[in-house]
């Protein structure tokens, strides 16, 4: 199967239209028109290759909502015509321990979890390519079904955002009741707040923006605590029960540390560049743990886009066409918008002069298309 998309064919370069081959659909796997993908600020460091690991051809995207055009035998969940999402992931051993308990990301198979794009451990080591493309095709294990009301526009960044932030406070029991830090009001903050009063929790934004207070407050949050007064973060000392951290770069943690209460978890979603320091008396006094999280499993995925659903929670949304996208990741370079970028990709179907002037890219293969096969 032909398709036609938007890719980055080398270090520094501009989206460029590429074509390539996706194979036809196999046993078990769903076949998808692509109408929306959303832009992550995950594209942008995998672009950049800031994490080192990028593989060129590189064409990203990690947040997709499309329609089912057809299915391969044997699949029982989905039927063309319904409204389906895809997120980080596309395939997994579904055997190992992680497997078995709905972990995929944490694979330990042999080709461990393979992500949407850039995922070279698939079998063979061959690239994937992402969902600025017209049509994919995913292994049915790996499609989550959209309800009814959430529309394909706003589905994308829940895949993300909202599983990002979702998992860890499942996972270390954010109950009802408890005071819950939000650090780093972007994409993925922006989401945790809605989040986590959806589950009960008290919720504390913190940020070094002033001016974000009001549109925080509206997203639900019920105090906003300014990082850089000294005073304010002194009266907070040891205040949360929990605390989410979507700061994507470094930064100093100890402050944040100060605002846990003993026995608690301050839970790293965002940065995975490290940090310059870490202070280890308030953690052993404290018993404070710092804990890593990275998406979350199929299982769990499906819960947010319910739960969002049940309650009516939505990203905040900019819709765009596939040739802003240079201008997005400009923007995005730049600073961190209040709001999530989403390809219309009804722009890319129109996009009849790419198409024609479309770079043929290598055929990923096994790598674009993971089957039970694969």
């Amino acid at each position: 199967m032909q398709v036609y998309g938007y890719g980055i064919t080398e270090k520094g370069s501009n989206f460029v239209p590429v074509t390539f081959d996706r194979t036809d659909v196999r046993p078990g796997e769903v076949a998808i028109d692509i109408t929306h993908c959303g832009i992550c600020h995950s594209d942008l460091h995998q672009v950049d290759n800031d994490w080192g690991n990028t593989i060129y051809p590189c064409v990203p995207g990690h947040e997709i909502a499309g329609i089912v055009t057809s299915v391969g035998d044997g699949v029982t969940k989905f039927k063309a015509g319904d409204r389906v999402g895809v997120g980080c992931m596309v395939n997994s051993c579904q055997e190992c321990e992680a497997c078995r308990n709905h972990d995929e990301q944490y694979c330990s198979g042999p080709k461990s979890c393979t992500l949407t794009y850039n995922g070279t451990k698939a079998g063979d080591g061959s690239n994937t390519y992402g969902g600025y493309t017209n049509a994919m095709i995913v292994r049915e294990e790996f499609v989550l079904k959209v309800p009814d009301t959430i529309s394909n526009e706003v589905v994308g960044p829940i895949l993300c955002a909202g599983i990002t932030t979702y998992q860890p406070m499942k996972h270390f029991g954010l109950k009802k009741g408890d005071t819950l830090g939000v650090a780093g009001i972007g994409g993925l903050g922006h989401m945790a707040i809605q989040i986590g009063k959806a589950m009960g929790a008290r919720v504390v934004a913190l940020t070094t923006s002033p001016n974000k207070r009001d549109e925080i407050l509206k997203l639900g949050a019920d105090e906003v605590l300014i990082t850089t007064d000294a005073d304010a973060m002194a009266k907070a000392a040891q205040s949360l029960d929990m605390m989410i951290n979507t700061i994507p770069v470094k930064h100093d943690i100890n402050p944040y540390v100060s605002l846990m209460k003993p026995n608690t978890m301050l839970l790293l979603v965002g940065n995975m560049n490290g940090f310059d320091s870490v202070e280890s008396g308030p953690l052993v006094f404290n018993r404070i743990g710092i804990a890593g999280s990275l998406i979350g499993g199929i299982k769990d995925t499906q819960e947010i886009l319910d739960l969002c659903a049940e309650h009516g929670i939505e990203p905040i949304t900019k819709l765009v066409s596939i040739r802003e996208v240079d201008g997005v990741f400009e923007e995005l370079r730049n600073g961190n918008p209040g709001y999530r970028h989403v390809i219309d990709m009804q722009t890319l179907k129109d996009d009849a002069d790419g198409q024609k002037n479309a770079r043929t890219i290598a055929d990923p293969t096994r790598g674009a298309v993971v089957g039970r096969a694969a």
